[in-house]
């Protein structure tokens, strides 16, 4: 059994990392709130941008734009968007397990990946893993913004507007709740058409464009794809935090059980030494008496 000192330093050394656990939990608990704002605060921006480009497909439906027309797929993009940081259980591995599994299944049919990494994690597991990288971004902080996503959406527009690319896809985490987060592949390139849920749009969209429709859809188009990026970018940024405050909570409650046992440990310590103290005096004075 450890002496005495030892189950103290011990003790003190887990009560020392539950207050930093119980603290990060705080933390990601209030920058929760703050991530799904910017969640919200994205959707008028999302919606209205796409309700002009159902307007301008509209307006130009002699020309099938690049972005939206279906071709045979011999190479496709995965835009990957990870945390930065770690202690968030297992968000980044889930996501990992489904872009290893996506691309097997693409493979499996003599179709190449290409990818982009956002985020520090995804960037140091595939330099593991290998695979295809045209670029990375990371660092991004707890407001991720469009210009520090430019970069990576630039090289993936290139590349699909070049012909080196038949399908993009953005892969990242989706907020369910604060338990729940699931990783998605959703598919940004090519757009199918995009057709307006509310009919009475259908009604005003016969409008005179300044410059023409074709040049105005084309610029909408990069713009709505940024749009959907920065999305997934707030999204998963979000997942981490909830990720990490449930991850922090149990390492805060297994910190407690620690603690508690040490404890135990600790009196049971205590007492076999008192015990042993007044067997040592006993004997003693057993022995002076005889």
């Amino acid at each position: 059994m450890a002496g005495e000192k030892e189950i103290r330093n011990k003790i003190r050394s887990v009560q020392n990392m539950q207050k930093i656990t119980s603290a990060m939990e705080k933390v990601a608990a209030s920058k929760i709130r703050k991530a799904q704002a910017q969640m919200e605060a994205s959707r008028p921006y999302a919606e209205r941008i796409r309700r002009v480009i159902s307007h301008l497909s509209e307006a130009n439906g002699e020309s099938d734009h690049p972005y939206m027309v279906e071709r045979d797929v011999k190479r496709v993009g995965f835009i990957v968007i990870s945390t930065d940081r770690g202690l968030c259980g297992g968000l980044n591995a889930n996501l990992f397990r489904k872009v290893i599994a996506d691309m097997a299944e693409w493979r499996d049919k003599g179709v190449e990946v290409d990818m982009v990494l956002v985020g520090a994690k995804a960037v140091q597991f595939f330099k593991r893993m290998g695979g295809r990288v045209l670029g990375t971004a990371s660092h991004l902080g707890d407001q991720p913004s469009v210009n520090d996503l430019i970069g990576a959406i630039t090289i993936m527009l290139s590349a699909y507007e070049e012909g080196k690319i038949d399908r993009l896809y953005l892969m990242h985490n989706v907020f369910v709740s604060a338990m729940s987060q699931k990783p998605v592949a959703a598919p940004i390139l090519p757009l199918s058409q995009i057709e307006d849920q509310d009919e009475q749009m259908q009604e005003y969209w016969d409008y005179i464009y300044e410059p023409a429709a074709e040049e105005l859809l084309d610029e909408f188009l990069s713009r709505y794809i940024e749009s959907q990026i920065y999305r997934g970018a707030v999204e998963n940024f979000a997942c981490e935090m909830a990720a990490k405050m449930v991850a922090m909570k149990s390492a805060t409650d297994n910190a407690g059980e620690i603690i508690g046992k040490l404890q135990l440990e600790y009196n049971k310590a205590r007492q076999a030494a008192i015990t042993q103290e007044i067997s040592e005096i006993v004997g003693g004075a057993a022995a002076v008496s005889g």
